[in-house]
């Protein structure tokens, strides 16, 4: 933005400053505009790429309307049939939760660069990172049911893989920014590394851990609900069952209950985490 000062009044512009105030400069406009056609040149090559058929989108409301009108009214019955899905769900959740801080944890150390060791330890952390993170918790469903055999236990490590590295990127980030004056104050006591990341680094670090860990617990719950679709357990298995056979009734019920999980969820890491703060 450029600077502006009004000049004295009655009287001419004063000498080194414009006199009409504009926002941007117009190097910065030109920049702007820069951008702008670049966005729009993304955006039209990517749309024209996907060979879209419009023609779909003229009965598109119709369509809406008819599915709808098939999930409408909700089959209540089936309601008992998905509660224990749902429970599995949440424990899929919670146990892959688990297992990512116990995992995160050392990466996080690891991935820091004020406590790895050396170059190459600090690019092994990060590579986990880009790995876990870079991975769909879908894909990484696939591949434990690969290993494991369809299940909860493909499931909660599909969560814990993806989780890892969620975790451990923000622990790392908070990790380096710790005070290096405590760091320092319990090195000069004669403490061994492992001493000091716990009595100089973990209780800094301690609310973002918790923080990060209720807020990715609360992501999977929702990624747990459709781990099923690939067969890694939970209530998603029934989801996509009854997609398959067009029970829409009942499909709309498991929406529903999968939607005040969430809800419910959501909530529950909100109030933990506000309490932290």
């Amino acid at each position: 933005m450029t600077a502006h000062q009004q000049p004295p009044r009655g009287g001419a512009p004063m000498r080194g400053y414009p006199d009409r105030w504009e926002r941007y400069s117009p190097r910065e406009r030109i920049v702007h505009w820069l951008w702008l056609a670049g966005i729009a040149i993304a955006a039209a090559w990517s749309v024209s790429a996907l060979d879209i058929e419009w023609a779909f989108f003229a009965d598109a409301h119709e369509q809406a309307a008819d599915l709808i009108a098939r999930m409408w009214p909700p089959r209540w019955s089936y309601l008992p049939r998905i509660v224990q899905p749902l429970i599995e769900t949440l424990h899929i959740a919670t146990l892959g939760t688990m297992i990512a801080i116990v995992f995160a944890l050392p990466v996080a150390f690891l991935a820091a660069r004020n406590t790895t060791w050396n170059q190459g330890t600090w690019l092994i952390g990060r590579g986990m990172l880009v790995l876990s993170r870079s991975i769909n918790t879908v894909i990484w469903g696939l591949v434990f049911v690969a290993i494991f055999g369809p299940g909860p236990v493909a499931g909660i490590c599909a969560v814990a893989a993806r989780s890892v590295g969620f975790i451990a990127k923000l622990v790392a980030e908070a990790i380096e920014e710790v005070d290096a004056g405590q760091i320092e104050a319990v090195e000069s006591t004669g403490a061994s590394t492992l001493q000091v990341y716990g009595v100089a680094i973990l209780p800094q670090i301690l609310p973002v851990l918790i923080g990060t860990s209720i807020y990715r617990w609360d992501i999977n719950v929702r990624e747990s609900s459709v781990l099923g679709f690939v067969g890694a357990g939970g209530i998603g298995l029934l989801l996509y069952a009854s997609i398959n056979q067009f029970a829409w009734s009942q499909a709309i019920v498991i929406l529903i209950a999968i939607l005040g999980i969430v809800i419910i969820s959501e909530a529950l890491s909100a109030h933990v985490r506000s309490r932290i703060v």
